[in-house]
Formats: structure tokens, C-alpha cells, sequence
């Protein structure tokens, strides 16, 4: 970025904030703000879906482990397994919804350094468009796993001692797979695009670090 004049400096400084151009408005991370939120929430909803489909196997398979628990003196029943899948998926649902609105009100802001290639094989813009797009049918397949997982507890094996049928539990362990790839494709945009990372932004634009961070 070009540098300003002093006094056009000193002039957008006394302007408040929303009155400033956008452009001033963003940090060398391209953000108007410190840390970026989409990687954060990211972790919620892997964690959160991870834990629903784990517990709800554990759940299925009860009574292989029912000697387990009573040998460990462990107080567990299966209906507590499947408690846990249930409500962590939808709140993993609740919560992916804000994760896929703050990586496209993010990915807006990004710039991402050129003249670089993934592992993929894939430039920025590309890498950008294809993690947007996973991340609309990653919500959608989330959504759909939710909806199915509510049918199953309230209707369709709500008298059942194994709520979830072994299909849902395959499809969970294949979107496994696909947030695994997605997630890479993020993970690239961070690790060789230098997407919203403060330092790498800040090295591409050829600045000295030891002068430009604290």
C-alpha cells in the first residue's frame, strides 16, 4: 500500500471509523479486526460433529462395551451415549452456520499472494472458490445429517436401545472424509496463500518484520 502524506494521515486518523474507506479500515491482515473468526469457529464444528458421530458409535455398540464400563466402574448407559451424539450435532449444525458466514465475509476481504500453488495444484482464487463452495455443502450435508439423526431419536427408533442405524453412522464416518479435504483446502489458504496471516501479508508485500510487528 502506498504510504500517505502526513496531513491526508493525520486526516483519515480523525475521521471515525466507519467513515474511513474500507481499505483503511483493514489491518495487514486484511481484516478489520485482530484474529480472524472463521478458523475458530471452523474448530467448533469439527469438534462438535466428531464427538456426535463417536459417542453415537459408542452407543451402537454398547453392548460390546457394556463389560468394559462395568469393569472400569464406569456409570454409563447407552441412552447417555446417544444424548451426546444428538445434542452435539445440533449445536455442530447451529454453530456451522455462523462458521460459513464468517468465512465468506472473510474470504471477501482476502487477497491472497500470487504467483504460489498448492499442493493441489491449484492457485489462490481457485483454492478460495473451491473452499467456499465445500463449505456451503459441508452446512447442507450437516443440516441433512441433523434432520436425520432428529428422526431416528423421535420417530423412527425412539423405542429402540440403538437409536441411530448403521447407515447414518457410515455416511458420518464419510463426511469425516469430505471435512477432512475441505479442511485442507482451508488450511492451505492460511499455510501458502498467507490468507489473513498478518506476517505473511506483510513479507509478500516486502515489508521488514522486525519493523513492522512489536
Amino acid at each position: 500500500m502506498t504510504a500517505l502524506p502526513p496531513l491526508a494521515a493525520a486526516t483519515l486518523a480523525a475521521l471515525p471509523l466507519g467513515a474511513l474507506p474500507v481499505a483503511e479500515q483493514l489491518g495487514p491482515n486484511q481484516l478489520p479486526y485482530a484474529l480472524p473468526i472463521h478458523p475458530n469457529l471452523v474448530h467448533f464444528t469439527i469438534g462438535l460433529f466428531v464427538i456426535a458421530i463417536v459417542f453415537d458409535i459408542a452407543g451402537a455398540l454398547f453392548p460390546l462395551e457394556k463389560r468394559l464400563f462395568r469393569f472400569l466402574a464406569l456409570p454409563v448407559t447407552r441412552a447417555g451415549f446417544h444424548d451426546v451424539g444428538w445434542y452435539n450435532l445440533l449445536a455442530c449444525a447451529a454453530v456451522t452456520f455462523l462458521t460459513v458466514a464468517a468465512g465468506f465475509y472473510e474470504m471477501l476481504l482476502a487477497v491472497p499472494i500470487k504467483g504460489v500453488s498448492s499442493v493441489f495444484g491449484l492457485g489462490g482464487p481457485a483454492t478460495m472458490l473451491w473452499h467456499g463452495v465445500g463449505g456451503v455443502v459441508v452446512l447442507l450435508l450437516i443440516v441433512a445429517m441433523t434432520v436425520w439423526r432428529g428422526l431416528q431419536r423421535f420417530r423412527w427408533r425412539r423405542d429402540l436401545g440403538r437409536e441411530v442405524q448403521w447407515s447414518y453412522l457410515l455416511a458420518g464416518l464419510g463426511l469425516f472424509v469430505l471435512i477432512g479435504v475441505h479442511g485442507t483446502l482451508g488450511a492451505q489458504l492460511a499455510g501458502e496463500f498467507g490468507v489473513h496471516i498478518t506476517a505473511a501479508q506483510l513479507l509478500a508485500s516486502g515489508v521488514d518484520l522486525r519493523e513492522a510487528l512489536p
